[in-house]
């Protein structure tokens, strides 16, 4: 076996609720791991700030626009196993959890089409990991927290 490539990523994250529901994304053919929910949000590119993130995610992966957002909690996950490729991989992934508001009246709507996300949808919370699955670790750190991510906490 070789040695295993290493991979460090800092993401920015919205955890949205909305009446026993948050709003999760799901990962694309093009993403990894593909099939997979997720909470709305993504890379932190080289220079840009992780409040500017969480809100650009939002709305490629969501088409929704924060009202207001705040930083909450850090997750991280470290994993060494066959990644991307089936290549062995180190992967140590941050993740900035931060509280979003946003209009539920709007539908949310993938925006970037052909991107890392397929589909976007309101999920009821007693639904995640038996009827939505599989979903990523972070998904279940933000619901086993969610007292944390309510409007006005």
């Amino acid at each position: 076996m070789s040695e295993a490539r290493r991979t460090q990523r800092l993401g920015a994250y919205a955890v949205a609720l909305d009446d026993g529901r948050i709003l999760l994304t799901r990962i694309s053919s093009v993403g990894y791991p593909a099939g997979t929910w997720t909470l709305p949000g993504g890379g932190v590119d080289h220079g840009e700030s992780p409040h500017d993130t969480v809100l650009r995610e939002l709305y490629e992966e969501a088409g929704l626009r924060a009202i207001s957002s705040r930083l909450v909690d850090v997750h991280d996950v470290h994993v060494v196993a066959p990644g991307r490729g089936d290549q062995y991989e180190d992967y140590h992934g941050v993740h900035l959890l931060y509280a979003v508001e946003v209009d539920t009246s709007v539908q949310p709507r993938v925006t970037d089409v052909g991107g890392t996300t397929d589909l976007v949808a309101w999920v009821p919370v007693g639904e995640i990991g038996s009827v939505v699955a599989p979903v990523l670790p972070m998904v279940e750190h933000a619901v086993s927290h969610l007292d944390q991510f309510g409007a006005g906490v």
